[in-house]
């Protein structure tokens, strides 16, 4: 969705209200297509005294696989994104949002916030235990026999020294 932000620049205190969803489905994101929901972008522009604000919330479900143990889990999120808007597309602060002729893309922006918000690491539980190293068993549904104390043999000489 584009906003057309003329009137917004233009009048101190006039104010612009959206509610849209943005299908993700396709989008390629963690290495594979992570988005089973519509993305609900709710928010407002608003110019108070000349500055024009931007602020939105996003909701969205993501379907990942766990970076310890690699199962499949569904994640909620529901976060919170404000910007100031600018015209000049010559600006050197990243905390502004550029509308060029006075529209904004609020689809890229929204993108943008919310894959650079999202944790590199994604884990079904925060205690979650992994995948043994050396048999691969779930260690969150499985106990295995393994020898988990296996020596790294480039470090075995320091051990030979701890005897």
């Amino acid at each position: 969705m584009v906003l057309d932000l003329k009137q917004i620049f233009d009048i101190t205190g006039e104010k612009k209200s959206f509610d849209y969803s943005l299908d993700l489905s396709d989008y390629p994101f963690y290495g594979t297509k992570p988005f089973v929901t519509p993305v609900h972008i709710a928010g407002d522009v608003q110019n108070r005294a000349g500055v024009v604000n931007l602020s939105y919330t996003v909701q969205f479900t993501l379907k990942l696989a766990c970076d310890r143990c690699l199962c499949e889990f569904f994640r909620d999120y529901e976060k919170s994104f404000s910007a100031v808007v600018v015209r000049d597309e010559n600006t050197d602060h990243d905390e502004y949002a550029v509308a060029p002729d006075s529209m904004l893309d609020m689809d890229a922006l929204a993108v943008s916030d919310i894959v650079l918000d999202l944790p590199s690491k994604q884990l079904c539980s925060e205690d979650c235990k992994g995948l043994c190293p050396v048999c691969g068993k779930d260690l969150n549904h499985e106990i295995c026999q393994c020898q988990q104390h296996e020596i790294d043999p480039r470090l075995k000489v320091l051990g030979d020294l701890l005897k």
